[in-house]
């Protein structure tokens, strides 16, 4: 036994100093858990089927909407491939295995990895509107940093009025809540006015919807208010995702820091 105890600290010492044991270690954690994880939502799933093909029923009435809109009569039935030849997104689909909202930092786990051509810092949606950024990634699996997270901060912005400031949650709140701060005094706010992507980031396109505006009060200094955004998605039942690859992040990115280095 302390045998067992001296080489489980000493393997726990080694993971943290050194960066390739702890990246392999959390491939490795991924994987395992991204099976059993799998496995129990296989099972859950197969109760859930009605609301799941609802939902999906739901979210293809309302994308006919926007394409009549527009003026275009047929889509191609995958989401994995763009319908726009000249659009700098294009959309991943994948299944939630695990999800927390309840602790301060709380993660999604879902069933697209690397080999799938997912990586970090890609915007995680639904139907519904924001769901996250993308932590971690393994071959199969990748951990979704959530909205809920109080390390989460994403550029956001009043519709209405394109003032624009950044998403953070506070633990403190509840989970159907996330707080939007630094939007200058002169904007124009009202209860239920709808807040959206800013799109000043690589990240999430401009336009995605958050959530709507619940409460806001000026922060101590009195230049900018603190509004209580009431989130669109119901971050407690998420069962599918999809995540959002900017074809032009790497150009965007290497611009940016060329100019600020200069």
């Amino acid at each position: 036994m302390l045998f067992l105890l001296l080489f489980c600290f000493s393997l726990g010492i080694t993971i943290h100093s050194h960066i390739f044991h702890r990246s392999t270690f959390i491939n490795s954690a991924n994987f395992i858990s991204g099976g059993v994880y799998g496995t129990v939502t296989n099972i859950s799933d197969y109760f859930s089927l009605k609301t799941y093909n609802n939902r999906l029923i739901d979210e293809n009435i309302r994308l006919r909407e926007e394409l009549l809109k527009n003026g275009i009569s047929e889509i191609d039935s995958t989401v994995t491939s763009s319908t726009d030849s000249t659009t700098n997104y294009v959309l991943h689909r994948a299944e939630v295995y695990k999800n927390s909202y309840k602790a301060p930092k709380n993660y999604l786990l879902i069933n697209k990895g690397s080999h799938q051509g997912i990586k970090e810092d890609m915007g995680v949606i639904t139907s519904g509107g924001i769901i996250g950024i993308v932590e971690n990634t393994s071959a199969n699996y990748a951990v979704v940093q959530s909205v809920l997270n109080t390390n989460s901060q994403i550029n956001a912005s009043l519709k209405n009025t394109n003032h624009f400031g950044t998403l953070s949650w506070n633990e403190k709140k509840d989970y159907r809540k996330v707080q939007l701060t630094d939007i200058p005094k002169q904007a124009n706010i009202k209860i239920g006015d709808t807040i959206i992507t800013g799109g000043m980031s690589s990240i999430f396109p401009k336009g995605i919807l958050v959530g709507t505006v619940e409460k806001f009060t000026f922060n101590q200094s009195g230049n900018a208010y603190i509004i209580d955004v009431k989130l669109n998605n119901d971050m407690t039942n998420v069962g599918y995702v999809y995540i959002i690859e900017n074809k032009d992040k790497n150009e965007i990115e290497q611009l940016l820091e060329t100019t600020e280095n200069e």
